[in-house]
């Protein structure tokens, strides 16, 4: 998961840099039908076309070595370009994320240890719930600074231990600046899901080939099995546990791949700041995205999730803040990129209370 604030992004300069040097800048890459000030801050009425995007990118690296920033958007149908000053940055404090792994470590070994009451299970579990959560992550870092895009390291959530939990509530990283324009928007999002399902279903194939089956014991707690998303279904057509039966004992290290389906999914959701909610923002108008944040709540609630859907409610409450370029359109690609990642969300839904 990845978030970013967004109202620091919208703060109105009280000291408004020269309007005449910035003019200059915003004529040298788009043509300008009027200008004016605004509260102080310096505002274009431009034209837009297919090489805006490019200008842009051009005029915000002009503009950031003034520690300026450009915000465009489309209201009544005119494209507004605002100047406006660069909000300063806290430094990021990385002995918080250290400490925080450390311990993410310990709760992920005690769990995997008691699940499996071996010292090789709790290392195997612990290993494979942060390789899926830390390529999710780094996904999302690696996109962050290919796009210029400041963000710190990833957070490991350290959560109870089995048998009140898995040992973590998961991770994320916090963008520190608003991606320039929808492909950034979207390449951030789309990164983090499509690499953690991979890992995830390399991960549940490892984990069936250690895991056993064993006949159905009648006199036992069903609240133990597990509901199994489709794709874990659609592994075990290729990958089949040693042993006979009817049940499957999960090893810790197949649990690990099923809790990274399940963080997919959670994450896929198109509400508020989620990566989905990211996605669905870089396709959607501001208005759009708030119905989809809402249908996300719905199908989160509808599948058994209470307490995300309740969180996912939370972050829906506010507007998602856009890129900074929020009036050029996503490629072609990108949109392809969208479908494949709906697609990844239909094959990593577990609804609770269905077992298999």
């Amino acid at each position: 998961m990845c978030c970013a604030s967004s109202d620091d992004y919208f703060t109105e300069s009280a000291e408004p840099p020269s309007f005449e040097s910035v003019q200059n800048l915003v004529q040298s890459e788009f043509e300008v039908t009027e200008s004016y000030l605004e509260h102080n801050v310096p505002t274009f009425i431009v034209k837009h076309d297919e090489n805006s995007k490019e200008a842009f990118l051009t005029l915000m690296d002009s503009l950031d070595r003034l520690q300026l920033l450009p915000l465009l958007r489309q209201k009544n149908e005119k494209n507004i370009l605002r100047i406006v000053s660069k909000p300063p940055t806290q430094p990021s404090r990385n002995i918080v994320n250290i400490a925080l792994l450390g311990i993410t470590l310990v709760t992920l070994f005690i769990s995997g240890y008691f699940m499996s009451e071996e010292i090789m299970g709790g290392l195997m579990f612990t290993g494979a719930i942060m390789l899926i959560l830390g390529t999710h992550e780094m996904g999302h870092k690696l996109l962050a600074n290919k796009h210029a895009v400041e963000a710190t390291y990833p957070y490991f959530i350290p959560g109870l231990p089995y048998p009140y939990g898995i040992g973590t509530f998961g991770a994320l990283i916090r963008q520190k600046a608003l991606p320039p324009n929808k492909d950034a928007l979207f390449d951030i999002g789309f990164t983090g899901p499509l690499t953690g399902f991979i890992i995830a279903v390399i991960v549940t194939i490892i984990g069936l080939q250690i895991s056993a089956i064993a006949p159905l014991d009648p006199t036992a707690d069903t609240g133990s099995y597990l509901p199994i998303p489709l794709m874990f279904q659609i592994i075990l057509l290729f990958v089949h546990p040693s042993g006979t039966g009817n049940i499957i004992m999960l090893h810790p290290v197949a649990f690990a791949g099923w809790v990274g389906m399940v963080v997919t999914m959670l994450n896929l959701v198109p509400s508020g700041m989620f990566d989905g909610g990211h996605v669905a923002r870089s396709i959607l108008s501001s208005r759009a995205h708030k119905f989809f944040s809402y249908l996300g709540v719905a199908l989160l609630a509808i599948a058994g999730w209470w307490p995300m859907a309740v969180l996912a409610l939370f972050f829906s409450s506010a507007n998602h803040p856009g890129p900074l370029d929020d009036v050029s359109k996503l490629t072609t690609n990108r949109k392809i990129g969208a479908i494949i990642l709906a697609a990844i969300f239909v094959l990593s839904i577990v609804p609770i209370g269905l077992s298999f």
